[in-house]
């Protein structure tokens, strides 16, 4: 049975930090792109950040570049998002993504909400 779950999201003031965890199974981790996406209350999901199949390729969206990094543990089956400098526009639930050519799976998202 695949699945993704999602930890760490929380209630945070602005400038503060958190890192949110995406712990994977039912597959082979390593075989699949991870990526982290987020939707805000009325908006379109938007692709945050994602990394390739052994963490050596990462991209960001340019509203998070510099503040947010996502590395991945194979050895543990996990992606982490460490997000630090957070604005109230990154409120949202957050989740993870997994891909590859066959196949596409989704969490079930974690909420980050960033409010003083």
């Amino acid at each position: 049975q695949v699945q993704l779950v999602e930890s760490g999201g929380d209630l945070v003031r602005p400038g503060g930090s958190l890192t949110l965890s995406c712990k994977a199974s039912g597959f082979t981790f390593s075989d699949y792109a991870m990526s982290w996406w987020r939707q805000a209350p009325g908006k379109e999901r938007e692709l945050v950040a994602s990394t390739n199949r052994f963490g050596g390729s990462t991209t960001y969206a340019d509203s998070v570049r510099g503040r947010f990094a996502i590395s991945r543990d194979n050895a543990k089956n996990t992606v982490y998002l460490q997000m630090d400098s957070l604005k109230p526009e990154d409120t949202a639930i957050y989740y993870c993504k997994a891909i590859n050519l066959d196949s596409t799976y989704w969490g079930q998202g974690t909420q980050v909400t960033v409010s003083s």
